[in-house]
């Protein structure tokens, strides 16, 4: 079996762009005519680029070779150009594509990949929810405390038992900083009251991006241990571990991290460090399905677990269930609210999600399809702004200084 063809698709995903402003899909297909599909998580450049990357990436690396070969393709690409080096958007191509190959696999041998990565494990997997609290306009008002309250409660009898929610202020070009007071008292109301609302049914996640340094985190942190939180994301900006280690060593709450990582390399550094108890991989970042392997087991090794991170498109959320059905220490998987909205129609077949759960398919390979007909119908992607963009301004204390938050 050898792969002979790749396509890419960039999609526009429709307002208010849940999962990112656009999610970048690739089709393998192989010289006996099986189909695999995966899904590149790119953020540092506009896809205009990544398509071209994608291709010269598959041309050089995978094309006419054996899909079975992952390795292979993991060496080979990872050390493209004499490098040998975590490269954020090689591996965003990387992964797609090595998904893709796994679809392929899983699709030959009649299994889901699971089952080809060590076998089933859980029957169902625990997932959580950012709050999206919308307001009287149909808009998301993340800052409106009320708004806030009212949608945990929502998503708690929903079924969901775990509620993620970053009040802390906007996260931009010059993280870390030290909070305002306005900002630390924000962040602990929040999480008094709901905590609060929905009391001990539901874990809270306090989702903060790189915002602080390592001594406003500390601070941030002794106003948040009251409320018992499950863990405190990314407090500092990646690249140093030590400095995200001295938050852990300072804090009874678990230290989250690694959406922004993207190699066994770096999570090994983290872990060494003490630095993380919770590693929150993105599979569509990290290199694919076996190089994610990997991480949750130097995870397991350190006695840490894995919380697979996804806001992105429902291909590498498809991925993440392969991983964290066959992972001994999984702890939570992040889900887009239900997997309804954009993320069911882009499918043939929507991720299945019932009360607090998603049941993992028994198909074979990554168990989802494309619907092409709306694949095609959003594509290409024509905006300008990237996946995600950060506040292009210096952090202001009077800006956060307000009190509309508590409206």
């Amino acid at each position: 079996m050898k792969v002979v063809s790749c396509e890419s698709y960039v999609v526009a995903t429709p307002p208010p762009h849940v999962g990112g402003m656009y999610w970048i899909f690739v089709s393998l297909r192989t010289d006996c005519g099986i189909e695999g599909i995966g899904e590149v998580y790119a953020a540092t450049f506009h896809p205009s680029v990544m398509t071209h990357a994608i291709e010269d990436v598959f041309d050089r690396y995978l094309k006419g070779f054996d899909p079975h070969h992952v390795e292979r393709f993991f060496r080979a690409a990872y050390s493209s150009g004499f490098t040998q080096r975590p490269d954020l958007s090689m591996m965003g191509v990387v992964s797609g594509l090595e998904m893709a190959c796994w679809d392929i696999i899983g699709k030959a041998a009649g299994k889901p990949v699971y089952e080809l990565i060590g076998g089933k494990i859980h029957d169902k997997l625990r997932t959580y929810t950012y709050l999206y609290p919308e307001n009287k306009d149909g808009d998301y008002d993340y800052d409106n405390l009320e708004l806030a309250v009212e949608c945990a409660e929502k998503n708690m009898e929903q079924g969901f038992t775990a509620l993620k929610f970053d009040p802390v202020g906007p996260y931009g070009n010059y993280c870390g900083h030290q909070l305002s007071l306005e900002a630390i008292d924000k962040a602990a109301t929040f999480c008094e009251r709901i905590r609060k609302t929905v009391g001990n049914k539901c874990d809270l996640l306090m989702g903060t991006h790189g915002q602080m340094t390592p001594a406003g985190a500390i601070r941030l942190a002794k106003r948040l241990e009251p409320f018992d939180p499950l863990w405190f994301e990314e407090p500092v900006p990646p690249g140093q571990a030590s400095a995200m280690a001295e938050v852990a060593k300072n804090t009874s709450i678990p230290v989250a991290t690694g959406e922004r990582l993207t190699t066994k390399y770096e999570f090994f550094d983290l872990l060494k460090h003490g630095a993380a108890s919770i590693l929150q991989m993105n599979l569509g970042r990290v290199g694919g399905i076996l190089e994610a392997k990997k991480i949750a087991s130097i995870a397991e090794v350190h006695y840490a677990q894995i919380a697979p991170h996804l806001y992105n498109g429902p291909v590498g959320a498809a991925a993440s269930v392969q991983l964290a059905t066959a992972t001994p220490n999984f702890l939570i998987q992040e889900s887009i609210m239900t997997w309804d909205g954009f993320h069911a129609d882009v499918l043939q077949q929507k991720i299945e999600w019932k009360d607090g759960y998603i049941i993992p398919s028994t198909k074979p390979g990554l168990g989802v399809e494309l619907n092409m007909d709306v694949v095609k119908a959003h594509s290409p992607y024509t905006g300008k702004a990237l996946h995600l963009s950060m506040d292009a301004k210096p952090y202001d204390v009077k800006e956060q200084s307000n009190q509309d938050w508590k409206r």
